[in-house]
């Protein structure tokens, strides 16, 4: 497949606007902390809601639920749309009590609730499992897929 010059000025267009979105939201999350984790705690509850259901979906994402689909027919929807009503309790339930509760990660929640050799290892093993083994297999297989629609897209 050959893209044509609108196609590649588009293409371009994208990468230039995210680029300047980047360079221009990069002013103040460098600040300290909490700007650069939080947005200095400035964003609605709802928008943060939303942001982390948002962090579910990736280039990997309409592959699987095609899968699902040719699969499992219709029915097989069921298997992300419960993953929409879990996201829905988040944005509308947990979003506002996590910003009521200012912590900033979820290892820190368990920091200020337990405490005690079982909260060490809770915290240990979430920081291993989830912030090591979770991540790459998670982001293996995104960097997999976003290769894969890239060599079909752009032929590279």
């Amino acid at each position: 497949m050959t893209l044509a010059t609108l196609d590649w000025i588009i293409i371009t267009f994208f990468l230039l606007l995210f680029a300047a979105i980047g360079v221009y939201v990069s002013r103040s999350a460098g600040k300290n902390t909490n700007e650069f984790f939080l947005s200095g705690r400035n964003m609605p509850w709802w928008l943060l809601g939303v942001s982390m259901v948002a962090t579910t979906f990736a280039a990997d994402t309409p592959g699987l639920v095609t899968e699902l689909v040719r699969k499992d027919g219709v029915s097989g929807n069921w298997v992300w749309w419960a993953l929409l009503l879990t996201g829905m309790l988040t944005v509308f339930f947990y979003a506002k009590l996590w910003r009521r509760s200012g912590i900033t990660t979820d290892l820190e929640f368990y920091e200020l609730r337990y405490d005690g050799k079982s909260a060490a290892f809770l915290r240990g093993f979430r920081a291993i499992y989830l912030g090591v083994i979770f991540n790459v297999i998670t982001m293996a297989g995104v960097c997999l897929a976003g290769a894969k629609i890239a060599n079909i897209l752009l032929g590279i």
